[in-house]
Formats: C-alpha cells, structure tokens, sequence
C-alpha cells in the first residue's frame, strides 16, 4: 500500500513568477529522507516543511574533549539521503559533523547520498597563491567524496570553476532569483549594480542584466588577509543608486570601503546584497557604522544574535529554491530550470 506527502505550494518568499513551479508529490515508496547537522537547523525545517516532509532523527552530539559524535537514529537502507549542512563558524567543527555523518550514512546502506552545502567553506583558497601553501578547497572536496558523498549542492560557489574539484556531480544553486526579486520590489532609482571586485564582474553583470540597470566595477587591492585597500571606479556612478553585489560577506572591510568609494564618486546611496552573511570579526560593527542604507542576505548561514538585532540586515530565506532542487535531483528531472 502506497502513502502519498503532500507538497507545500504555497510560493517562498523571495522567489519570483519565472522560478516559480509546484513540485510534483513526493511517494513515501520514493524513499526520500533529508538530514542535518548542527550548522543550519532551521533552514533544515524550512526545507522539510516546504516539502512537506519530515526531517531525518540524528544523534550529534560531542565528547567532553570535544570529538564529535553522530548516530542516525532510523532506517536508511535503499533511501535517496540528503544531508545538509553549511561549513560556516566554526567551520572545522561543522565540516567534521559533515563527514561524520556521511560516513554513518554509507555504511548504514543509503542508496545515495547527497551533500547539500548551502555555504561551501574552504572556497576562497582554491589556488596556490604564495609558495607552500595548500589548495584547501580541493582538499575538502575530495574530503566529502571519500567520506560517502554521492553527489554535491551547493549555493554560491565563491568560484564557479569549483565545481572541477569534485569527482562527484554537482548542482550549483544560485540565491540571485530570491534577491533580483526583492530589489525589484523595491524600485530603487537610477540603479547602477556594482561589482566590489573584478573576480565578481560575471555575477554583477547577470545580475545587472536582470534587474535591466547599469554596471560598474570597484578596482581594489588587497594588502593582507581580511584587509583590503580601495583604488577607483570604473564606470559612472554620480546621481546614482547603488547596488553591491558579492557572493559573501566576511569582516564587512571591503563593503564598506566599497560603500565610501561609491559615495565620494557621487552616489546618491549604496545597497549591498550577498549569498553568505559569513560577517565574523567586526562586520556587524563595520555595517552599523557605515553609509549602507540595506544590506541583504539569505539564510545559508545562521546569523548572530547582534546581526539579527541590526535593523540594516535584511535576511531572504532560499529554503524555496533548495527545496525545489531537492526535488528536482530525487526525481532526475532538471535543475536548471529554476534559473530559466
């Protein structure tokens, strides 16, 4: 005998008519389970509830000398297994928690298993940039390989060439649906999209197309790590309304610097968007103090209790666009047409 999970169609916020699609009804004899770690909890929830479904029981928890623990606390054999699970702080603790269940997972007979990693820590050192120093990204990723994973999704790669390092399939969301349509709401005037860097141009430039405004780019150089020293602008900006774009926001250093640069060129005011709010250190300090009028995040990565206080932080929830993705993936249709 067959049961049936009803799917939630009511649309999430931040997502626009063009992503909009009623996911077809889940079979209890699909053998879909999703699970998490600690990182994200609630975006977990959000995504299970959007499913209709209801989140796998895990046991994570940590020995006094802090070495983690995790036992699956159901049945997974034969079962299409979603894991997510964001590397953000503290990203080693959250990485192992990853792992670790994964690898419960696999040998607990799952069918397959997929990682959702709505924040993908580690993205930043993808190169060799000084001597001896390691390729930290690939190493996590064939980390997640060995350790079970079948497949990855991920959200806002801080490169989208990493997806190379994996060995595995992976399905490379993008959270620009959910903040194009909450701009646009807005109707800010005279919209200039900028990009803070020039490693950030492709992004600015689809999003800038979307939102049907101008581009600029910010020149900057960095001097160290976490610091970063603003040189020009390219492109006009005076009499305009600005739109700073990145795929995360860590220390809030080159936002704000960002920020200064458009302003002594003649913006009239600066918005920020980004994927991440990683916005460790003094970011929430930086953002308070700074000439930003909004700046906008999504929910791959839990916010403190200080940035959630922070009248200037907006959070969009993607845990619509996730959802759809999970099913798109467990039932082997497209996922790209979430971005069409």
């Amino acid at each position: 005998m067959s049961t049936t999970i009803a799917i939630a169609t009511e649309k999430p916020p931040g997502v626009d008519a063009k992503t909009e699609r009623k996911p077809q009804r889940a079979r209890m004899d699909d053998r879909l389970k999703i699970f998490c770690g600690t990182a994200n909890e609630p975006l977990c929830e959000e995504v299970c509830q959007f499913l209709g479904m209801t989140r796998g029981q895990a046991l994570v928890t940590r020995f006094k000398d802090g070495e983690a623990y995790v036992q699956i606390q159901e049945n997974v054999r034969g079962f299409d297994v979603f894991l997510m699970q964001p590397t953000c702080h503290p990203v080693d603790m959250h990485l192992m928690e990853l792992l670790l269940m994964m690898d419960a997972l696999k040998r607990a007979s799952a069918r397959r298993i997929t990682a959702v990693i709505p924040y993908y820590g580690y993205a930043r050192q993808d190169r060799k940039d000084k001597p001896r120093v390691p390729i930290s990204s690939k190493l996590v990723a064939d980390l997640l390989t060995t350790a079970g994973a079948d497949r990855a999704l991920v959200v806002d790669l801080h490169a989208p060439q990493l997806q190379g390092f994996f060995n595995i399939p992976v399905d490379h969301l993008f959270a620009s649906p959910v903040l194009v349509d909450h701009f646009k709401k807005l109707n800010l005037p005279n919209l200039t999209v900028v990009s803070p860097d020039a490693g950030g141009v492709e992004r600015a430039r689809f999003f800038a197309k979307k939102m049907d405004s101008a581009l600029a780019i910010v020149d900057k150089r960095r001097v160290e790590m976490n610091v970063a020293e603003v040189m020009h602008v390219i492109g006009d900006v005076r009499d305009r309304t600005c739109l700073v774009i990145d795929d995360l926001i860590d220390t809030a250093g080159t936002l704000v610097k960002t920020a200064e640069a458009l302003l002594s060129n003649g913006a009239t005011s600066v918005y920020a968007c980004a994927s991440h709010p990683v916005l460790s250190g003094p970011a929430v300090e930086n953002i308070m103090n700074s000439a930003i009028t909004e700046v906008v995040v999504t929910n791959t990565i839990p916010l403190s209790q200080a940035a959630k206080d922070l009248p200037k932080i907006k959070v969009l929830s993607i845990a619509g666009l996730i959802g759809r993705a999970i099913q798109s993936i467990h039932e082997e249709t497209s996922v790209s047409k979430l971005f069409l």
